[in-house]
């Protein structure tokens, strides 16, 4: 056969027809259709070519078992986002990207631990319930936590300055449903930029900055796990977070409480800084249309 720019599509479509099976064959043909019209639109010269194929193997050669630069990628173009949204739940509370930084498991923790291994600032409080859409509760779920220290830093990105689990914390409900834990209220900070992606940044005139946020995984038997944060309502970036992962409904007041009482009663001194986040997880196969 003779290859060309009008006949080679239709040539790798075809090689693709003996897939294992339909779906292994409609996303491959998806991305070849997609990726030859891509290529036609901006027709790469041969040394841009090469370029896009050196970022790609850069991007996989930065990726380690404390950081997934192919999720970063992902997320500041927008596509861990969309996917997020598509196979969302829609009666449950709003999912968002899971980042790059639940590379470790959380340590186990009892209601009430503190997160804060290394003694930050003005306390904190995060508290809320775990329920069904009908806000039923559900006793025994899991709440996997993680977050940044105050100065915008993760545990894994701090080796030598922060204990491993700092910032993280896995915590099952009581019988009502509750959980609550002590932490402090983290920083906004810049994604990582000393890799390709931050590059890309660079070049396309974007700053690297996420809003302060807590990350959030919940679970319950028979009900559908949803990945999601608590971003802090004045946070600086809450309006151009660069993954674009903001919902409103996920926007919290950390507000200041000087009510000493409860702060015996959470384990901490007032003033404090206490968010509340309820978490509503959808039945089993409950799924977006």
């Amino acid at each position: 056969m003779d290859f060309n720019e009008s006949t080679t599509l239709d040539a790798v479509l075809t090689s693709f027809e003996n897939a294992a099976d339909d779906r292994t064959k409609q996303v491959l043909q998806a991305v070849t259709r997609h990726l030859h019209e891509l290529v036609r639109e901006v027709r790469p010269s041969m040394r841009e070519w090469e370029q896009a194929i050196a970022f790609l193997t850069e991007v996989g050669n930065r990726c380690d078992d404390t950081r997934q630069e192919f999720v970063l990628l992902s997320d500041v173009l927008g596509v861990s986002m969309l996917i997020e949204t598509m196979n969302g739940a829609p009666a449950g509370t709003e999912g968002t990207v899971l980042g790059p930084f639940h590379m470790v498991d959380s340590p186990a923790r009892e209601l009430g631990d503190t997160i804060d291994l290394i003694g930050g600032g003005t306390p904190c409080v995060v508290s809320g319930a775990v329920t069904d859409p009908s806000r039923t509760p559900l006793p025994g779920a899991t709440v996997d936590v993680w977050q940044c220290n105050e100065d915008g830093f993760y545990d894994v990105q701090q080796p030598d300055t922060q204990p491993p689990g700092n910032g993280r914390g896995l915590f099952h409900t009581d019988h009502n449903g509750r959980y609550w834990f002590r932490t402090v209220v983290p920083s906004h900070y810049p994604i990582p930029t000393d890799g390709p992606v931050g590059r890309l940044l660079h070049s396309a005139g974007r700053h690297p900055n996420r809003p302060a946020h807590i990350h959030f995984i919940a679970h319950a038997p028979g009900h559908r796990s949803v990945t999601t944060h608590v971003f802090v309502a004045d946070s600086p970036y809450v309006d151009s977070d660069a993954v674009f992962a903001v919902k409103r409904s996920l926007i919290v007041d950390f507000a200041e409480s000087t009510d000493a009482g409860e702060a015996a009663r959470y384990g901490v001194t007032a003033p404090f800084r206490h968010a509340r986040f309820d978490i509503h997880l959808a039945p089993e196969g409950d799924q977006a249309p």
